[in-house]
């Protein structure tokens, strides 16, 4: 699964896998060796009528082929199956045919077998399988093949997980033009995956598949430009670039274009139009659409204040595993906005977010640990979240880090540590600290 891009400094709110299905990537070039020496007449037919979907003479055609031993045949039968096009979707029958062409050596059919052990489609899910078929095909060649290789590396799933392997595969694949090995090398470069962290790196990659037309590439491209990561910050042309990528459907984008119009970045500030585009995501199932349109409602913007309607937003994000959806919900019942007031609630939910590595959600924890709200009054462990969140740069936890070494709570007094850390939250636009280091010079 894909990590999820995130633009810094927005509105936040107070890798179901597809199929190739035996058809090459739109990017690959790939030789794939098959042992069928002509091409059937029946076959040639079934095409045709595929291609004016007319799908029950595709199925006839490609069934006489198919008997004549014929394995694209019995690929597309099996893709026919997969989808549902002319006859009932029916995942093991397509599973069936499949393996009929893999077992031919067809490349691209030893890649659907893969993918279907990956994904526990048709099959029980056997990773194991799954890296047997994708060598298989990736030993031929098969550009898709190698970026599954790849990810099962990346992943650990059914080997030990080896960053450099997987590298070394979406390269191979990359370097055929296919778009899916340029996203992840990307992201590998943009995460520091095995290796050292290089925006710049990331953003040529990327750029890669978004000249293809491939749009997690295109969002991504967005992305660096928004948070001038391996490249000038630009609004204007990150915007470009998640128009390219939402006019695809990417859910991804679509949202990305609704944080830019609900905080007014590249475009003039429009709620209305926020709410739109949050809702293209949201209805597409992106968990952190679901919490921007839940912020909408917390904040009245572009809507009726509603904290009630808020809350539901953020549940239903929240489980789905969003950090923003967790952290909103969690906040929600620690300030009693929308629910009555729950401690514990809050402290269930906001640990979720702060396992996720959400720095708002870890300053929070840090307040009920330190006002010793639904658990023991610890100061200990409030400085020990304040300083997890102060790390990441959230200027309330380095506010708060600095008034407990002023004070001495939960860690020796240290007036030259609470001065640093002071100075940390008034460069982040925290007031209060702003005035404490001007009553407290050195």
């Amino acid at each position: 699964m894909r990590r999820r891009a995130k633009i810094t400094g927005v509105l936040a709110s107070v890798l179901l896998l597809g199929f190739v299905l035996g058809l090459p990537s739109a990017s690959a070039q790939t030789p794939v060796t098959t042992p069928d020496t002509a091409v059937p007449e029946a076959f040639t037919k079934g095409e045709d009528a595929f291609n004016r979907k007319d799908y029950a003479e595709a199925m006839l055609r490609y069934r006489e082929a198919a008997d004549q031993g014929y394995a694209k045949a019995q690929n597309a039968i099996g893709y026919m199956y997969a989808t549902g096009n002319g006859v009932p979707r029916d995942l093991a029958e397509a599973m069936r045919w499949f393996r009929k062409a893999a077992g031919q050596g067809l490349a691209k059919a030893q890649y659907d077998v893969a993918l279907f052990y990956e994904t526990g489609q048709g099959v029980t899910q056997d990773y194991a399988q799954a890296m047997v078929w994708y060598r298989k095909a990736a030993d031929q060649g098969d550009a898709d093949a190698e970026v599954g290789v790849g990810d099962l590396y990346r992943h650990g799933y059914s080997v030990a997980q080896d960053y450099a392997e997987a590298m070394r595969w979406y390269r191979l694949a990359a370097d055929q033009g296919n778009a899916d090995g340029q996203f992840h090398l990307g992201v590998m470069y943009k995460y520091g995956e095995g290796v050292p962290r290089d925006d710049a790196a990331a953003m040529s990659w990327f750029r890669k598949g978004a000249d293809q037309g491939q749009a997690t590439c295109e969002d991504e491209v967005g992305v660096l430009y928004a948070n001038a990561e391996g490249v000038a910050q630009d609004d204007g042309e990150a915007m470009r670039w998640f128009r390219k990528a939402a006019d695809q459907g990417n859910r991804e984008a679509q949202a990305n274009i609704g944080r830019f119009y609900a905080n007014g970045r590249g475009v003039t500030q429009d709620y209305a139009e926020a709410l739109r585009w949050y809702r293209l995501a949201a209805d597409q199932g992106d968990p952190d659409a679901l919490s921007s349109i839940g912020a909408l409602y917390a904040y009245g913007h572009g809507v009726k204040q509603d904290y009630a309607e808020a809350l539901g937003w953020f549940r239903k994000s929240a489980d789905q595993g969003s950090v923003e959806g967790e952290y909103n919900l969690g906040t929600m019942y620690m300030n009693g906005d929308g629910v009555k007031q729950d401690d514990a609630e809050a402290m269930r939910w906001l640990r979720k977010a702060a396992d996720q590595g959400d720095a708002r959600a870890q300053n929070n924890i840090g307040l009920l640990y330190y006002k010793g709200r639904s658990v023991r009054q610890d100061q200990a462990e409030a400085v020990r979240w304040f300083r997890l969140a102060a790390e990441q740069g959230d200027a309330n936890a380095q506010h708060s880090l600095g008034l407990a070494y002023y004070r001495g709570e939960g860690v020796p007094k240290d007036l030259a540590q609470a001065r640093v850390w002071m100075a940390k939250a008034a460069a982040g636009g925290i007031t209060t600290a702003k005035l404490w280091l001007a009553l407290h010079p050195e």
